[in-house]
């Protein structure tokens, strides 16, 4: 079972390769993916880290957490999953944290025709004949 780490407040002109030689200071078995800007391809700041150890995860925290990396003081905390109901069993998320209910707007350029789905065509013709043939009781 993987544990993912949160690493925040990374310097601006981030450097992979020599952020790996601080993690490997560590352990060797901790993997670390920066996240990128899509349009850039520049760190955005922030990326995870994943271990199988727990131990390593907490060490990793410990060591981190607060460390100055080229100019900036590291951010490092265990990362919350998105589905609360799935979080690991030794990590300590707050579990009364509720989410916004946000809801969902959909919006589309399309123009709204009043006219029935193709598919049903046939369907609501031979519907509406019948209809039109029925006689009501006076």
């Amino acid at each position: 079972m993987s544990i993912r780490i949160y690493i925040g407040n990374l310097p601006q002109g981030f450097n992979p390769k020599e952020f790996d030689k601080v993690l490997k200071s560590v352990s060797d078995s901790i993997r670390f993916k920066a996240v990128l800007d899509k349009e850039t391809k520049e760190c955005r700041g922030f990326g995870f880290a994943t271990t199988n150890n727990e131990e390593n995860a907490n060490l990793l925290i410990q060591k981190l957490n607060g460390l100055e990396f080229n100019g900036s003081k590291l951010r490092v905390e265990l990362s919350e999953k998105k589905d609360s109901a799935s979080n690991k069993k030794g990590a300590n998320f707050n579990k009364n944290k509720k989410k916004k209910d946000f809801k969902k707007i959909v919006h589309s350029d399309a123009p709204n025709l009043e006219a029935p789905d193709p598919r049903w065509a046939g369907e609501l013709s031979k519907l509406k004949d019948l209809l039109a043939n029925q006689k009501t009781p006076a």
